[in-house]
């Protein structure tokens, strides 16, 4: 196994696959880099060519693609025949692309992958997965060392489908913890009912969340089939919930930005004549197929 790229997420990456047991050699362009994993039980290797004939598979985790080609770029083209190459880099669904062009042209099956886990130290956690696309022979050759950096999901051969993931599964995690923050500013607020602390919303906040899985996987069905039925619960009522919020955060002085924006959401959608469907159908304002 070699990994180039030897900042924290390189490190961590090396470091847990010299703990699976793993023959691992490193290199990275600033001199000395390799150094403390070779003491771990790494191999330093002294150039990206020398890094590259060592293993059979090459893991990339670079700043950037464009520093990625120029390290792929300074090895012989015929290094790489036959070999897997798993990018790590973040980059966008075209950078992906380019890069299994490249691959593909000198002989090497491609996957480019995403880190799920938000830190190093959950670098080779089980309970992170790491997602790959592109090369299916790739990642099944390959997934028992892929292991060992978190749980391997092959997503497609669309070598573009991880970095979309990525940048969807990102957005999610702001809106998430902006809806959070939200609430923990609301119930801690001067007030009947407030001065509570984070801390304390938080226990409920994570049990409640238990229930927006379930919620998720049903709209998913009715994102897919394209029928958003309302079950009783409709956009108008939802709107009428979010007139509430926004109006308990003027009370207490929170921001009303975040509501403010969910209502005017909903409200294009009940505008265009959705009013009682149910919320997934807010997926074709996004989508921008509804227009009042």
């Amino acid at each position: 196994m070699t990994v180039l790229g030897l900042g924290s997420i390189g490190t961590a990456l090396a470091e847990v696959l010299v703990a699976a047991g793993h023959r691992t050699t490193v290199w990275d362009g600033t001199p000395g880099a390799g150094e403390a994993l070779a003491g771990k039980g790494a191999v330093a290797a002294g150039s990206a060519a020398e890094a590259v004939a060592a293993s059979p598979l090459v893991v990339i985790r670079m700043t950037t693609y464009e520093v990625v080609r120029e390290v792929l770029d300074s090895v012989t083209a015929g290094a790489f025949e036959g070999r897997g190459i798993v990018n790590l880099t973040p980059g966008s669904p075209l950078h992906a692309r380019a890069a299994a062009d490249w691959a593909r042209r000198h002989g090497a099956g491609y996957l480019d992958g995403v880190i799920t886990a938000t830190s190093p130290p959950g670098i080779g956690n089980p309970g992170f997965p790491v997602l790959f696309s592109g090369s299916r022979a790739a990642f099944d050759k390959h997934r028992e060392v892929l292991a060992a950096l978190g749980e391997p999901v092959h997503l497609g051969t669309d070598t573009a489908l991880a970095s979309v993931y990525d940048t969807a599964l990102l957005g999610l995690m702001w809106s998430t913890l902006a809806g959070w923050l939200h609430g923990a500013a609301l119930v801690g607020a001067d007030g009947p009912g407030g001065n509570e602390t984070a801390t304390a919303f938080t226990d409920v906040a994570d049990r409640w969340l238990k229930t927006v899985g379930p919620l998720m996987r049903s709209y998913a069905e009715q994102v897919d089939s394209g029928q958003y039925q309302g079950d009783g619960i409709t956009l108008r009522l939802h709107r009428s919930a979010m007139d509430l919020l926004v109006h308990a955060s003027e009370l207490r002085g929170v921001a009303p930005d975040l509501p403010e924006l969910l209502r005017e959401l909903t409200g294009r959608a009940i505008e265009a004549g959705h009013g009682d469907d149910g919320y997934a159908r807010l997926v074709e304002v996004m989508r921008r197929n509804d227009r009042p």
